[in-house]
């Protein structure tokens, strides 16, 4: 730690954000023995939350940045330890205190959303440059519903398929809906937890005030990452919509009839959670329901499902930081799905399709196994 930096600062982030964890934690063992980490390498929670009660952490460790916020250790610490608010506290203390040096990968990525609403970089008025094609309006007061795709599948090309065919469903299935364009910026949610509440604050409260004057109630959309923060974060700085993630509504419009599944997807599919639809928001069944849905479709558990889910890794801001080969939890997750001899493995998140994207190029099955979005699959059998 930086000679010149202020520990009565550093110990009043710690304290805002994750004092009473602290105080709460007693070193029971728990939280490193659920962390995914402990899967392809040794990382002790257990050491981190003693090292922050005794006020030794140190900051240049590379363990304050591993975290993915996957929450398995917040669902199984004994007494209700919200972990996670530790981590964020002491990337906080990193990146507003300079007590250390935040990863450039992901400093970079921030830079970018703070300058231009993306972490790819990209101009707003391409923000939309996904929708081109398909007629699609923007958003007008009065609309249904507002579809916010998430940046990574309006920005990413590898990505863009998940929110076309999302509209695709929603233009079929005769929904009044409308998209934010150039008027959106991201979410946020990962740059929290990345530790930079600054940068967080700045676009929730640019966001809340976009949707308020467009008079927006309900929110629809294809990242768990952007439902969590919709839904759990921005009340408290007052804005509040009604959110559901796209694997709900499609559901719910297939159970009204609005939307006729008829062709069949001769398809073997294994389904992983994301932990910000499961783990975080407790979204297990909904997913599930429209993929047995689909006529054709035969649906398989991975090893790890449910709440039990293997994190893919990229939560917490890691899926703009580098992981070493042999240390990627989604190349597991791949070899899980191709143990049950599925053809398919299929997510409801942008960034666990990265991150399977990636694996199934790094290892070499992409003549094996595909990955696919919900909404991609449903697609197939309009």
């Amino acid at each position: 730690m930086s000679a010149v930096t202020p520990l009565k600062e550093v110990a009043d982030i710690i304290s805002e954000e994750g004092g009473e964890a602290l105080r709460l934690c007693y070193q029971c063992g728990t939280c490193t023995a659920a962390c995914p980490w402990n899967r392809v390498r040794d990382f002790m929670v257990r050491r981190i939350m003693r090292q922050g009660q005794l006020g030794v952490t140190d900051f240049e460790d590379e363990a304050i940045w591993l975290c993915a916020t996957c929450n398995n250790c917040v669902k199984r610490c004994p007494r209700g330890v919200e972990i996670i608010d530790v981590m964020r506290a002491l990337r906080r203390a990193v990146t507003e205190l300079g007590v250390a040096r935040v990863p450039d990968s992901l400093r970079l990525s921030i830079k970018n959303i703070s300058g231009v609403g993306n972490p790819l970089g990209e101009p707003a008025d391409r923000r939309a440059s996904w929708a081109q094609d398909l007629d699609i309006k923007l958003y007008t007061e009065g609309t249904e519903i507002l579809y916010f795709p998430c940046c990574i599948p309006e920005y990413d090309p590898s990505v863009q398929r998940v929110a076309q065919a999302t509209a695709t469903i929603l233009k079929r299935a005769g929904v009044d809906f409308g998209i934010l364009g150039n008027k959106a910026s991201c979410c946020g949610e990962s740059v929290r937890k990345a530790g930079d509440e600054g940068v967080f604050q700045n676009l929730a409260r640019k966001n809340i005030g976009t949707l308020s004057e467009l008079g927006v109630r309900k929110i629809m959309v294809s990242s768990p990452h952007c439902y969590h923060t919709f839904k759990n974060e921005y009340p408290a700085l007052g804005g509040s919509f009604e959110v559901v993630h796209a694997t709900q509504y499609l559901l719910e419009i297939i159970k009204q009839g609005r939307l006729k599944l008829t062709k069949e997807v001769d398809l073997r599919v294994a389904y992983h959670d994301p932990c910000y639809l499961g783990r975080h928001n407790d979204i297990y069944d909904e997913p599930r329901e429209v993929l047995t849905s689909i006529p054709g479709l035969e649906l398989v558990e991975l090893a790890d499902h449910g709440e039990n889910s293997l994190c893919c890794g990229g939560g917490g801001g890691r899926i703009w930081m580098e992981t070493r080969s042999g240390e990627r939890f989604s190349d597991i997750r791949i070899e899980q799905a191709l143990k049950l001899e599925a053809g398919v493995l299929a997510v409801a998140c942008p960034y666990c399709m990265l991150n399977f994207n990636d694996s199934v190029l790094t290892l070499d099955k992409g003549d094996a196994i595909k990955v696919m979005d919900i909404a991609e699959l449903v697609a197939e059998a309009l």
